[in-house]
C-alpha cells in the first residue's frame, strides 16, 4: 500500500444535493454526505441504483455543484465555484477515465492524449509527453494506432495515459471495466494498482462490481443519499 499522507486531497462536509422537481417530488440525491480521501489511496465507491453514488462522483469530478456542504480538492474550494471555474479545476485536477473510453475516433493514441495539454497553460512537447504516458502504460509500441485498431482493454489504457498526462491531484475512474472481458478488465485493474503503488498515484473507482472494488484499499457505500459503510466524518 502506498504511504498515506496526513492532508485530504479529498475534503467533504455535509454536502447535499437536491434536484427541485416541483411539489412533493424534489429528489435529496445527497443528505449531508461527508468525507475524507487521502493524497496515495486507492478508493471503490459502491451504491445501488439511486444511491446517490452517481451524483457524488459528479460532485468528486466537478462536474456539479451541491446545494450545501462544503467540497474542497486539493487544497480548494471548489464547491461555490462557476461553470467557468470548474472547468478549469477538472482540466488541471482530475484525470477521468471512463467505460465508454472516450477517445476521439480519427485520432492517434497520441493525439488523444494530448488532448487535455491543448486545454491547458502548458501544451509545451505534447507529443513527447503523450509518448511517455504511452509508453508507462505499456503502448509504446502502438503510438499512431486509432482507437478502431485497438482492443477494448488496450483503448482503455490510451484514456489511462490521457488521464495521467496534466499529472492530476486525483484520477476519477467511472466503471473502468465496465465495458471490458474479464482477462482485460483484470489487466487495466492491474495496471491501476501499480500506478497506485509505485506512483502513489490517488485514484477513486465507482463501480457496482464487487470483485473491483475489492481490490481498493477502502470502500465506501452509500444507500438513499447517505454513507453506510466505509467512512462517515
Amino acid at each position: 500500500m502506498s504511504e498515506i499522507a496526513s492532508a485530504p486531497v479529498i475534503q467533504i462536509r455535509d454536502l447535499t444535493k437536491v434536484f427541485y422537481l416541483g411539489g412533493n417530488n424534489d429528489v435529496h440525491a445527497l443528505r449531508g454526505v461527508s468525507l475524507d480521501i487521502y493524497p496515495g489511496e486507492m478508493v471503490a465507491i459502491m451504491g445501488p441504483s439511486g444511491s446517490g453514488k452517481s451524483t457524488l462522483m459528479n460532485m468528486i469530478g466537478c462536474l456539479d455543484t451541491p446545494t450545501s456542504g462544503d467540497y474542497y480538492l486539493d487544497g480548494l474550494l471548489v464547491s461555490n465555484l462557476d461553470d467557468d471555474q470548474l472547468a478549469i479545476v477538472r482540466n488541471r485536477k482530475i484525470g477521468f477515465i471512463f467505460q465508454k473510453y472516450n477517445l476521439l475516433a480519427r485520432a492517434t493514441a497520441v493525439e488523444n492524449v494530448e488532448l487535455p495539454l491543448r486545454y491547458s497553460d502548458d501544451s509545451s512537447s505534447m507529443t513527447e509527453r503523450a509518448t511517455e504516458m504511452l509508453q508507462l502504460v505499456g503502448l509504446g509500441d502502438r503510438l499512431r494506432h486509432q482507437p478502431n485498431e485497438l482492443s477494448g482493454g488496450q483503448q482503455q489504457r490510451v484514456a489511462i495515459a490521457r488521464a495521467l498526462i496534466n499529472h492530476p491531484a486525483i484520477i476519477l475512474a467511472d466503471e473502468p471495466t465496465g465495458n471490458l472481458d474479464s482477462v482485460s478488465g483484470q489487466e487495466v485493474m492491474d495496471l491501476l494498482l501499480k500506478l497506485n503503488r509505485e506512483k502513489a498515484t490517488t485514484i477513486v473507482i465507482v463501480t457496482h462490481d464487487k470483485r473491483v472494488a475489492d481490490q481498493a484499499q477502502r470502500t465506501i457505500r452509500l444507500f438513499d443519499g447517505k454513507i453506510i459503510d466505509g467512512e462517515q466524518i
